[in-house]
Formats: C-alpha cells, sequence, structure tokens
C-alpha cells in the first residue's frame, strides 16, 4: 500500500547558514554600527539566542532573521517567538526557540485534520512524524493538498513517499 510521512524537521547546517548570514548583515548594516549586537544558535537544544541595545534592535534583527531564513529555503514558522524579549542590564535579550519535529499534541491536531477531510486513509503518530498509508497514491496526494491549507503553525514536509 503506498504511503507517505508527514515531518517537521530542520536541517541544521542551512539553518546555522542563515544565522551566519544574519550576522554579517547586521554588522554591515549603518544603524547597528557601534551597537551590541549578538545571535547565537545552540545547536544541542535548538534555541537561538539574541542579544540588542533595544527592544526595536532585536525587532529588527528578527524581520532580517526570517527574511534571510526564507532566501536559504527554510520556513518562517520553524522559529517560536512566543518568549517576549526582556531587559537585563542595558541589553535586551531574547530567547528563539527552533521548533524540530512534531510534538504529540500538534501531531494529534494534524491526525483529526485528515480524519475530518473525509479522505480514505489510515494515519499513525510514529514518534515525531506522521505516517499516512492509503489504497491509492490520489488519495496520498489529496492529504498533501489538503495540508497545504491547514495553519497549524508548523513548517511540514512530505518524505519517503513509497
Amino acid at each position: 500500500m503506498p504511503s507517505f510521512d508527514i515531518a517537521s524537521k530542520v536541517d541544521l547546517q542551512t539553518l546555522d547558514n542563515a544565522i551566519n548570514v544574519v550576522s554579517k548583515e547586521i554588522k554591515n548594516r549603518f544603524d547597528f554600527k557601534g551597537a551590541h549586537v549578538e545571535i547565537e544558535l545552540n545547536k544541542k537544544d535548538f534555541k537561538l539566542n539574541m542579544e540588542a541595545d533595544s527592544e526595536m534592535k532585536i525587532g529588527q534583527i528578527t524581520d532580517v532573521l526570517i527574511s534571510r531564513s526564507i532566501k536559504q529555503g527554510l520556513a518562517a514558522e520553524i522559529y517560536d517567538f512566543s518568549k517576549q524579549p526582556f531587559p537585563s542590564g542595558k541589553i535586551t535579550k531574547q530567547e528563539v526557540l527552533v521548533r524540530n519535529g512534531i510534538k504529540q499534541e500538534d501531531a494529534k491536531k494534524i491526525v483529526k485534520l485528515i480524519k475530518d477531510s473525509g479522505l480514505k486513509v489510515q494515519v499513525a503518530i510514529m514518534d515525531d512524524i506522521i505516517r499516512v498509508t492509503g489504497k491509492k497514491i490520489d488519495d496520498l496526494q489529496d492529504v498533501i493538498q489538503a495540508s497545504k491549507e491547514w495553519n497549524i503553525g508548523l513548517a511540514l514536509q512530505f518524505v519517503n513517499m513509497k
């Protein structure tokens, strides 16, 4: 039976390249000359730590980060900006989580959306991926098309089509 997997993986090397491009661009910008700016990627925990002189500059770094990530082929949904910037002495810090993998509650939402679509497919949650199996490839392609319209806040990839 044909099947495919729904995943939400972030390529660490591409992410690192995007962060390096952002750092270079920020250091060369006129409005950041002489300002304290730090962007650091914690590869182990998939966290991005940003520091700047003000909350406004953190916002500018965020805009550059999203635009450069999209140009590198990363979706903007991989960044979790739910934690607000906070002042720490003379500088402002923000911790941004990078979403890697599908969490259990998000996987349950996706399974419910697939089942509510009325397509004749079977869905199974396997750790941080979701396996979709059907009798016809057309049904699987319908699931992929339907999933592109969902607004769940995750960057989904469709892999292992068999």
